[in-house]
């Protein structure tokens, strides 16, 4: 009878560590929970951020100052001027120590926005890789060097061998260290899977072939170590219960129910909310900019750790109303050719993570 309580209350305690629930505080905006061992990582669609020259073998002549978007110096200036604010304005008391980028041209319009706008004082360096795009768009990550240091870059084509003339934006993989926590690497991939031009059904084996893609790169990195910490942002054109993040990145909004190889959806709170999102189509928001982690990054070991799910970044000067379709919408730099002087059509979104 004792050895029969004794297997019992052996299997009970199993069971409990086991279903012990995932405990992520939702996030906030709040400058309290920074402090010197920890990292704010910050992704931002920031709307067609060209330069005004003309690339010959680029598909870049809509944003020249005889195109179609007569887009000026002056205009481009301005527009690497204003999301210098929101960067900036997103870091709270202090900048962002990371921040991943897309729809930017190249480096030359990457600098305009480091170099000559508020994030100037903060030294930013970047990584950016030239992409095959048709548009000329990219992803590139920007960092501060005095909190985080890169070991490795890659740029992560996604080719498609049924389709030669297949052609989209690389997925950027960058691995670096902190200053604050040497003994844990943090591996961050940076997205913005293929839109959904020409609908949802003709389009989603491009974002498939994307995740599977980003989704073999994981694994390789946790066969080597599995308690690695990944952390992949984005704009992926997809929601989080779509098939690309369910099935082929095997990432979760469901946090209680994971099974080993998910990764988390930082996203989650949103996921229930109406009418809450980081960007408008017509009346509907939606969750296209996410971003996932590890389990890793919430379980008891050392290392990098997420302090509270990501946050959307929602200022009230990104946002006007929607005289169309009631409520708000994000302020753009353009509303089809006309000029409006915004931001972008997206609002960008954040999480703070911490070293233990």
């Amino acid at each position: 009878m004792k050895k029969c309580l004794f297997l019992f209350f052996i299997f009970l305690k199993i069971s409990c560590l086991y279903s012990q629930q995932i405990n992520i505080p939702v996030g906030q905006f709040n400058d309290s929970l920074r402090g010197n061992n920890t990292l704010r990582v910050c992704f931002y669609n920031v709307e067609n951020l060209f330069d005004t020259e003309k690339d010959s073998i680029k598909n870049d002549g809509a944003f020249t100052p005889s195109g179609s978007y007569r887009y000026t110096y002056t205009r481009f200036k301005k527009k690497a001027e204003d999301l210098g604010k929101v960067i900036v304005a997103m870091g709270g008391w202090e900048a962002p120590e990371i921040i991943g980028i897309c729809e930017v041209e190249n480096a030359n319009a990457i600098e305009r926005l480091i170099f000559h706008s508020a994030l100037n004082k903060y030294k930013y360096k970047y990584i950016h890789y030239e992409s095959e795009d048709f548009r000329g768009i990219d992803v590139a990550l920007l960092y501060r060097p005095d909190k985080f240091s890169v070991l490795y870059s890659q740029a992560i084509q996604i080719i498609d061998t049924t389709n030669k003339s297949f052609k989209t934006r690389d997925i950027l993989y960058v691995k670096g260290i902190s200053p604050s926590c040497q003994h844990d690497t943090l591996h961050l991939f940076v997205n913005h899977w293929p839109s959904r031009y020409g609908g949802y059904a003709r389009s989603i084996h491009k974002r498939n072939l994307a995740a599977s893609i980003l989704r073999y790169h994981i694994d390789s990195i946790q066969a080597i170590n599995k308690y690695a910490a990944i952390l992949v942002m984005g704009d992926f054109n997809d929601y989080p219960y779509n098939e690309s993040i369910i099935k082929y990145l095997k990432a979760s909004t469901d946090i209680n129910n994971l099974t080993d190889e998910q990764l988390i959806n930082t996203i989650f709170p949103y996921v229930s909310k109406n009418n809450i999102g980081s960007h408008k189509y017509k009346e509907h928001w939606g969750l296209l900019d996410q971003i996932m982690v590890s389990q890793s990054m919430v379980k008891e070991t050392k290392g990098w750790k997420i302090k509270t799910s990501a946050v959307i970044f929602d200022a009230d000067f990104l946002l006007i109303p929607d005289e169309r379709y009631m409520g708000e919408k994000p302020f753009r730099t353009y509303l089809g050719m006309k000029y409006q002087g915004g931001y972008s059509d997206h609002l960008p979104i954040f999480i703070d993570i911490m070293c233990q």
